[in-house]
């Protein structure tokens, strides 16, 4: 009767044809990354190369003594705000472009609420006005000087002399204080006031923007404003 063998003989022949090599496995891997494989000689706790942090002084500095003043950091300059106010208080004195042209808004803020001050001790509380003009008359400059120049201005820097040049309609509200300026005397010495402020503000903006030749041009819109705060000041 034929029938399949069962016997052992038959099974071991059977393994023997169809045994498979398990030890070319290994083959399958490149022979370069084996080269590149290389025991790891360290410990898992303690790393072979230990990080060293930066020290502080050497981003710093060694010390307090080389970190630049509070005040130079702020941008606020004194001796600056001083040359331009005494800029601003001369009106013949040349102007020097180079310390005009800084957006400076230390002496304007100062000098805003100071006019504001003087007419508060007249019985004037008008920092709402003197704030609101001040920003729409810096504006309407900002858009005048950068199609009459051709380096153009930032609106900072037209800020800053705005401010600066206020400084003599400071004086004309003090004189409110005391004196009434409704008279003859008041409406001469406020076209004074007017007429001062007008031209140190033209005279900076010629020296800083390059304008030769157009400082009546530049004067005649810095009246207008001043005058406005003229008006505040005598009414």
């Amino acid at each position: 009767m034929n029938g399949y063998n069962y016997n052992g003989q038959s099974g071991a022949q059977y393994d023997k044809q169809y045994q498979y090599d398990y030890s070319q496995q290994g083959g399958f891997i490149p022979s370069d990354m084996m080269a590149q494989q290389q025991p790891y000689t360290g410990q898992i706790y303690q790393p072979t190369h230990t990080y060293t942090p930066t020290s502080p002084d050497s981003v710093y500095g060694s010390s307090f003594d080389d970190e630049p003043p509070l005040l130079e950091e702020l941008g606020i300059n004194f001796d600056h705000i001083w040359q331009k106010t005494l800029t601003v208080l001369h009106p013949l004195k040349v102007a020097d472009g180079s310390i005009m042209n800084e957006t400076d808004l230390t002496g304007p803020m100062v000098f805003c609420l100071a006019f504001g001050a003087t007419l508060l001790l007249a019985g004037k509380i008008q920092f709402g006005y003197v704030y609101g003009i001040s920003a729409i008359g810096c504006l309407g400059m900002f858009c005048l000087l950068n199609l009459m120049s051709m380096t153009g201005v930032s609106f900072g820097c037209v800020s800053s002399v705005l401010g600066y040049c206020l400084l003599p309609m400071i004086i004309l509200s003090g004189f409110a204080v005391v004196f009434s300026l409704q008279g003859i005397v008041g409406v001469l010495l406020t076209a004074l006031i007017i007429g001062w402020c007008s031209f140190s503000a033209s005279k900076i903006f010629i020296s800083a923007l390059a304008m030769e030749g157009q400082q009546l041009l530049v004067a005649y819109p810095c009246a207008l404003l001043y005058g406005v705060f003229a008006l505040i000041s005598v009414f």
